[in-house]
């Protein structure tokens, strides 16, 4: 009797590896995003210093702004460029601004459970909660009209679900000669809307291997473990 019930306990912690290693690779997506980036020839960190200013007025003086603030502060700083005391000191002033969309809807199928379901049936919604928001998914409901049981009629699941687009602007310009020196984007998709998690990731994008070639959009890849990976489109 002990026997059998060891033996299925231990089939059970098997099935549950896979399970166990699946829910890891999805906390470890990838953050992607687009950047494009425009400049005439910056100066040498030498001898410049700079200050990050907010781009849109509305943004000054946050809290939340500093934050983000800080994140290009300290990459300038990787730079070796030297943080002024304040805007009216600094040769360089970078404007950033970020910001989140309100998102869109995207349907999918997830495949053809049950053929015998076809076009000419009656969906109904059911909401399923995620950690990023709820999901909705079409299943099939009540049949009606001609189609019903017909094989040749493709069913399956709708997903609906809703993915937001987040960006950040940077700007440099030249205090002295209010010259532009450099425009930045960086965009990136995804099913979240939390700017804590995307504004870190954008910013890291917009400095990988900054300030890039003029006119050149790139897709910045950042894995879990803070890798980054360049690729041209």
């Amino acid at each position: 009797m002990n026997t059998t019930r060891n033996t299925r306990v231990r089939l059970m912690k098997l099935a549950a590896v896979p399970l166990l290693l699946a829910g890891l690779a999805a906390c470890a997506t990838p953050f992607k995003a687009d950047v494009s980036r425009f400049q005439t020839q910056l100066p040498a960190p030498q001898g410049q210093s700079f200050a990050v200013v907010a781009d849109d007025p509305a943004l000054a003086g946050g809290l939340e702004f500093s934050r983000y603030a800080d994140l290009v502060e300290a990459q300038m700083a990787r730079l070796g460029y030297a943080q002024a005391a304040s805007p009216e000191q600094a040769s360089l002033l970078v404007r950033f601004d970020y910001g989140v969309d309100n998102g869109r809807e995207r349907v999918r199928s997830t495949g053809f459970a049950d053929p015998f379901w076809g076009s000419w049936h009656s969906y109904r919604p059911v909401y399923y909660r995620t950690r990023s928001g709820y999901i909705r998914r079409i299943h099939p409901s009540s049949a009606w009209g001609y189609g019903f049981h017909d094989p040749w009629f493709g069913g399956g699941e709708v997903e609906s679900y809703t993915v937001f687009t987040s960006g950040i602007d940077l700007k440099i310009d030249n205090v002295a000669s209010g010259q532009r020196l450099f425009e930045g984007k960086a965009e990136a998709v995804s099913t979240s809307n939390r700017l804590p998690h995307l504004v870190p990731n954008l910013v890291e994008a917009m400095f990988t291997d900054f300030p890039g070639n003029s006119g050149e959009t790139v897709r910045i890849t950042i894995a879990p473990d803070k890798k980054t990976v360049r690729r041209i489109d």
